[in-house]
């Protein structure tokens, strides 16, 4: 998910908080955003909605496919 730390920097946005809206911990949001681990499909899903961004956008492909 090469683009969760962007992202979540530029909603200003904490680690911790995204831990805690999802019922994860904070360790695993950090091994999303350095590819270590990949959140499973539903809670993917959740990180894009409380980002406001899509499930593309997390992975690096922008809104138009690429």
């Amino acid at each position: 998910m090469t683009e969760l730390k962007k992202i979540r920097d530029r909603h200003g946005i904490s680690q911790e908080a995204i831990s805690q809206a999802l019922g994860v911990s904070r360790s695993a949001v950090a091994m999303w955003e350095t590819s270590e681990a990949y959140p499973r499909g539903k809670t993917l899903a959740r990180l894009a909605d409380f980002l406001g961004c899509t499930i593309d956008e997390l992975y690096g492909r922008g809104k138009d496919g690429a």
